[in-house]
């Protein structure tokens, strides 16, 4: 297996997903990054209804749970069309090319046995796991691709650009783990 040091675990919020260069600016950004990748979709749209339809009725966390992660699936092909050299993969830790994007419901089926699972509920998004994807696949650097800038603040990442379980998590990420957040959609590329 390639050095998972120089692994990088992109989350691609699901509040990108309207930006009409999302391809190309997301191919650019890309380009800036040093080693393998891995791209986490994100909920976006598709997980606001599931949101919506357990609000009218009430299907339960567990349940919501699942359906979110099958629509990670729709969202990882979406994101392969907009990047055609990616590959999708249903394990991090079978990476085939450079550019990879995880299908997240088969690797939560398969994390299911391992230990630290995420909780199936709703203070879990894809902003954990990303994180539970670099934890699993032992990556050097885990980047949160959103829509807001991110305020410094004295120990990293403020509670209001993640979900609940984030920080949990965080704690039990291997040392030396980067973990940052990018205003994707302010991001403009860098001419030399």
């Amino acid at each position: 297996m390639p050095n998972a040091q120089s692994l990088t675990i992109v989350k691609v919020g699901g509040s990108l997903y309207d930006l009409p260069d999302l391809g190309p600016r997301l191919s650019a950004w890309l380009a800036t990054i040093t080693g393998d990748v891995i791209l986490v979709p994100g909920g976006g749209p598709m997980v606001e209804t599931i949101r919506q339809l357990d609000g009218i009725h009430h299907l339960g966390e567990e349940t919501c749970h699942w359906l979110a992660l099958r629509t990670l699936t729709l969202n990882a092909h979406f994101l392969a069309r907009l990047l055609p050299l990616a590959s999708i993969i249903d394990d991090p830790l079978r990476r085939t090319g450079p550019v990879c994007i995880l299908d997240a419901h088969p690797f939560a089926l398969a994390d299911e046995a391992r230990p630290g699972r995420l909780p199936h509920s709703w203070a879990v998004t894809s902003d954990s796991l990303a994180l539970r994807t670099a934890i699993v696949a032992e990556a050097g650097r885990l980047v949160l691709l959103k829509s807001i800038e991110a305020p410094a603040t004295e120990c990293g990442i403020s509670s209001d650009l993640v979900d609940r379980h984030f920080a949990e998590l965080l704690r039990q990420a291997q040392a030396g783990l980067v973990v940052e957040i990018v205003n994707l959609r302010a991001w403009a590329r860098h001419s030399g």
